[in-house]
């Protein structure tokens, strides 16, 4: 079995936990509870007929008076960087966490998750600053944690990169 370390990273009520309770637990709540430190889960699932568990680490979102502990990300093999669509200054703030985390742990897969895509009427992102990112060779994928659209993809497409990286834990044999 194949575990792979992947940590939710992004400003505050940006819809991380609510990713991962979509995820795990088919699951949605529109009240809000902050994540305090870390929330941790467990999924199996087969990528291209290879059983995989995740490992997914619900970090706190950063803020000032709670700011990202990147002792958290130490072994992650992959991170989901997630903004909210509705608020363009959780994209700038989302920008700033991956070069922490880029510094902290160097190069490990990602996704930029832009989450709420059901509230899209009212979305403040620049599609031309999107379109840059992904010219750049960003993976960005537009979710609705709560109408599940997108999610098991996003998640499925990081365990999918991960597994190319090799980075993560694999029971029974020593990692690379």
């Amino acid at each position: 079995m194949i575990q792979k370390k992947i940590c939710m990273v992004g400003p505050p009520s940006v819809g991380k936990t609510s990713l991962v309770a979509r995820y795990v637990h088919s699951l949605f709540s529109d009240k809000y509870l902050s994540t305090v430190g870390v929330k941790i889960d467990k999924k199996p699932l087969q990528v291209d007929g290879r059983d995989v568990t995740l490992m997914l680490w619900d970090l706190a979102g950063d803020d000032e008076f709670q700011p990202l502990k990147l002792s958290y990300l130490r072994g992650a093999a992959g991170y989901l960087l997630v903004a909210d669509g509705s608020r363009r200054a959780t994209l700038d703030h989302a920008m700033e966490l991956h070069a922490l985390v880029t510094k902290a742990v160097g190069a490990i897969p990602f996704v930029l998750v832009l989450n709420k895509a059901d509230l899209v009427n009212s979305w403040e992102l620049d599609e031309t600053r999107i379109a840059s990112l992904t010219a750049q060779g960003w993976t960005i994928r537009r979710t609705s944690a709560a109408e599940g659209s997108g999610v098991d993809a996003v998640f499925e497409d990081l365990a999918r990169s991960t597994l190319a990286n090799g980075r993560g834990k694999t029971s029974g044999a020593t990692p690379p």
